[in-house]
């Protein structure tokens, strides 16, 4: 008599609070069951948060007067238009931007989340179907970026420290974790050199290793991980040339 053929267990589901956890300390499996079961609205909606909560940190124990202060120092044709200016009218112009950056930093976080992780899976969706044949939902490449992200939330979490810790005079917003080559650069570098090395952070490449692994379990037959890191790179690439090009053209 023929023996009963065996249906293997379904993988158990992890919580969507699990796999903030599992994404960092256990990828492979957690990223695989994101891939059977697409999630991305709580990661995101943390990373927000921590943003927010650096932001409103670096508000109040430092200010963004110096942040501008320098920001107009390394940047040739702000300082020509401000040699034409009065004092008074310097003065005005600093308050302005101070007060625009404090409204951008809180607004810039949280679209930029949004729509930074919408435009990447949407990207990244299109390089996989195209080359691989992939036949991937918009949902699970959201999904796959949206938690590929998470590390950022440990940037966050150091970043808040980092500012309690140190003397408020030398904070840099932009360079809070020295993860980067740009990190090291002095305040009046070419913007499209520290542009360039800045690209080359430890986190980002963490990033560019989870949405690797989280890729190829889509269809591993089609996208192994080579394929999958080889397409990401690729396409990282592609925005550091772009984004180093604009640095160099605007500044």
């Amino acid at each position: 008599m023929a023996m009963p053929a065996i249906t293997p267990e379904p993988a158990p589901q992890v919580s969507s609070m699990g796999r903030i956890f599992g994404v960092i300390f256990s990828p492979k499996p957690t990223l695989e069951s994101i891939v059977q079961r697409p999630t991305w609205i709580l990661p995101l909606i943390l990373l927000c948060l921590c943003s927010v909560t650096v932001i409103f940190v670096f508000s109040q124990r430092v200010g963004w007067r110096g942040f501008m202060e320098r920001q107009n120092q390394s940047n040739a044709r702000v300082q020509k238009q401000m040699e034409s200016m009065t004092p008074d009218q310097r003065e005005k112009m600093l308050e302005t931007q101070t007060k625009a950056a404090s409204i951008f930093g809180y607004v810039g976080v949280v679209l930029g989340t949004f729509i930074g992780a919408l435009l990447v899976a949407a990207v990244l969706l299109a390089a996989f179907n195209l080359i691989a044949g992939a036949k991937i939902s918009f949902t699970t490449s959201l999904g796959i970026v949206a938690h590929s992200w998470v590390p950022g939330i440990i940037v966050g979490l150091l970043g808040i420290l980092i500012i309690f810790l140190k003397d408020p005079s030398t904070v840099d917003i932009q360079h809070l974790l020295a993860t980067n080559p740009g990190a090291f650069l002095s305040d009046d570098a070419p913007k499209w050199q520290e542009s360039l090395l800045s690209s080359f952070d430890l986190f980002v490449f963490w990033y560019i290793i989870l949405m690797s692994i989280g890729y190829s379990a889509t269809n591993p037959k089609k996208i192994s991980f080579g394929k999958a890191f080889g397409t990401v790179v690729g396409v990282w690439l592609f925005y550091v040339i772009v984004k180093v090009g604009f640095a160099a053209a605007f500044s």
